[in-house]
């Protein structure tokens, strides 16, 4: 198989990742499976058998990929505005009508699984170490203590998002996602969030 970026290795893995990824959205992680990924994608059963080798390999690879993607960082000059806009941007993340779902199956997979667990852990360093840029804005500016764990600030950020959607299975309201964002920010200011 030709392995030279943007060859027919690429295009297939491409081709693979759409389907797996339109297959989550149809069908959650429970109905995910080899067969109507290789139907979708036009990809022969045995080729993604023998590169994926199963659902999970399937979202291991969705998420590596995921994890390479740049994510919009705000810039409003203000932390508290900063931490709102991405707290905001994972609240909408999840109640958009096709993506919501997909995330919702890479944490449902991830509880079931080992190789998406790890896939998603590798995904979500990543998104936090691109988002903390903002709070190492905000040590620049003075806002935060010097020593402040900038990825912390963040995983505090947006850790009561995922807990309301799926520890308790509440809604997650624009307000709640502001009030996670000013107790990250209040306990950064507060120097519990220190490196």
């Amino acid at each position: 198989m030709d392995r030279r970026p943007g060859g027919r290795s690429a295009r297939v893995r491409d081709a693979v990742r759409q389907a797996t990824l339109a297959e989550l959205a149809e069908h959650g992680y429970s109905g995910l499976t080899v067969e109507n990924v290789a139907i979708r994608s036009g990809v022969h059963k045995t080729t993604v058998y023998r590169r994926w080798g199963s659902a999970e390999g399937l979202i291991a690879d969705a998420l590596e990929l995921a994890r390479e993607e740049p994510w919009p960082l705000p810039d409003t000059g203000s932390l508290r505005e900063d931490l709102r806009e991405i707290a905001g941007l994972v609240r909408s993340g999840f109640a958009d009508p096709v993506a919501g779902p997909i995330s919702a199956a890479f944490v449902s997979a991830a509880v079931q699984s080992t190789g998406p667990a790890q896939a998603l852990h590798a995904f979500f360093a990543a998104r936090h170490e691109q988002a903390a840029e903002v709070v190492r804005r905000a040590v620049a500016r003075g806002e935060l203590p010097a020593d402040t764990d900038v990825a912390d600030v963040i995983r505090t950020a947006v850790a009561p998002i995922y807990y309301r959607l799926f520890i308790t299975h509440e809604p997650v309201t624009e307000r709640d996602a502001e009030r996670a964002a000013d107790a990250a920010l209040a306990a950064a200011r507060a120097g519990v969030l220190h490196s």
